[in-house]
């Protein structure tokens, strides 16, 4: 019987431990013994066991793996839209500079390729859109030059231009976002193109300082236009509707113009959804974005003539060629060179108001005076004319020549929707009104 060959070899391998003088030998023997003796046991004791030798085959087989996806969380190469409206006397040089494109082989080509000749022609107040790398690498580059579209893209190592008639189409995009970091981080990963974030700015500038007021978990919602040629995007349009929750508070402005002037920008504005008008008679700031480097004050210690002495403006630091805005409807009253002013424009709002701006590079082209100007219109460009340390803008109000603090002083309200034109007004402002809910119960996206 297997069983009795089994138990006498065990009986054996015990005698054997026996003669082994210490407890801890016998232990590690017992320990290395008892498992073969155990298999052999449950191998001669297992039902229908197979004994005989399985023959074995080696198969080798070719198989097609699927691509690797990168892991969760692994950022891909990321490119973004940047839109920049062409400035008179713009080079190509400097407008690819404002649009981040840091590319020496882009730059290059697009200065000498006949295939891009609407680029020798950069028509003042036309948009150019560039897809770029966040190294400022050029990925596709837009320029709609009339009815005529000009698409730069790029291939591996080389680029290619085409120019075709213009097919645009108009769509209605919302988005809805949540500040991290800054105001266009937020909007660069919605994709929000530039002129549109620029719009909104604008829009709740009277309200909203964004040089100091803005705060990490504000949010914005905002519908807009955007033009498609062959269901690509070309240029961005008008902003149609905003909300902005800035500190808790929450603004919300409608773009609205009458019927009979629904054709002509200057006809229509922005109001809120009970019809005030948004825009105050004065901006804040006479820049989009810059920082304060001197406020208002009855005692400034002056840098250059070292001596304490009032500082009747704000001084709002930004790069040289900055543009300076009109900061109301006004006649400019003066332009060219006023003592330590430098380079200084004067605009006379109205009869007991004037705003000053000082240290110029330079004034925008026709500014003289008695021209007329309107709040936004470009007057001149931020420089370091006169008795100044450094670039910037120094800002003055004026009320009877009696100078006040710009960042302070109330403003009139601008008139409210008129009365014949207040029904025409909610239709259009119920449906965005109705978008900007839908959006402000979706959670925005978050940004580091």
């Amino acid at each position: 019987m297997p069983q009795a060959h089994i138990i006498i070899v065990t009986q054996i391998l015990l005698r054997s431990l026996r003669v082994l003088r210490t407890a801890t030998f016998r232990r590690w023997a017992l320990a290395l013994v008892l498992p073969f003796a155990g298999v052999v046991t449950a191998f001669g004791i297992a039902p229908d066991t197979i004994t005989e030798r399985i023959a074995q085959s080696r198969v080798v087989e070719s198989i097609t793996l699927a691509p690797v996806l990168p892991a969760a969380g692994v950022a891909q190469a990321q490119t973004f839209w940047r839109e920049e409206r062409i400035q008179r006397g713009e080079t190509l040089a400097s407008l690819l500079a404002r649009l981040g494109v840091e590319d020496t082989p882009a730059v290059n080509y697009l200065r000498t390729t006949r295939d891009a000749r609407s680029l020798f022609q950069l028509v003042p107040g036309r948009a150019v859109s560039a897809q770029i790398t966040a190294d400022g690498q050029l990925v596709t580059l837009r320029y709609l030059n009339g009815g005529t579209l000009l698409t730069v893209t790029r291939e591996g190592e080389s680029f290619n231009a085409t120019e075709q008639a213009a097919l645009l189409e108009t769509r209605v995009v919302s988005a809805a976002g949540e500040i991290r970091s800054s105001l266009f981080a937020a909007t660069d990963l919605l994709n929000v193109p530039d002129a549109v974030a620029m719009q909104m700015v604008e829009v709740f500038s009277t309200d909203i300082d964004f040089h100091k007021d803005l705060r990490k978990n504000d949010r914005f919602s905002l519908v807009y236009e955007m033009h498609y040629d062959r269901g690509e995007p070309v240029r961005s349009g008008r902003l149609l509707s905003a909300e902005f929750v800035n500190q808790g508070k929450t603004l919300n402005a409608v773009w609205f113009a009458a019927k009979d002037a629904v054709n002509n920008s200057e006809g229509g504005s922005y109001y809120t959804l009970d019809g005030k008008n948004i825009r105050k008679a004065f901006l804040r700031s006479p820049l989009e974005f810059s920082r304060i480097t001197s406020g208002f004050t009855a005692a400034r210690y002056h840098p250059i003539l070292q001596t304490w002495r009032a500082h009747t403006g704000v001084d709002f630091a930004a790069p040289i060629g900055t543009r300076i805005k009109a900061t109301a409807d006004g006649v400019v009253d003066f332009a060219g060179v006023q003592g330590g002013y430098g380079n200084a424009v004067i605009l006379r709002h109205q009869s007991k108001i004037t705003t000053l701006y000082a240290h110029l590079s330079g004034f925008a082209p026709a500014l003289r005076k008695g021209a007329k100007v309107q709040q936004g219109d470009i007057i001149g460009s931020v420089g370091m004319t006169g008795l100044t340390t450094g670039p910037h803008v120094h800002y003055e109000f004026r009320v009877n020549d009696v100078h006040r603090d710009p960042l302070s002083v109330a403003v009139p309200v601008a008139f409210p929707i008129a009365p014949e034109h207040r029904q025409q007004f909610l239709q259009v402002a119920a449906p965005l009104a109705r978008t900007m809910t839908t959006l402000r119960s979706v959670t925005p996206s978050t940004f580091e």
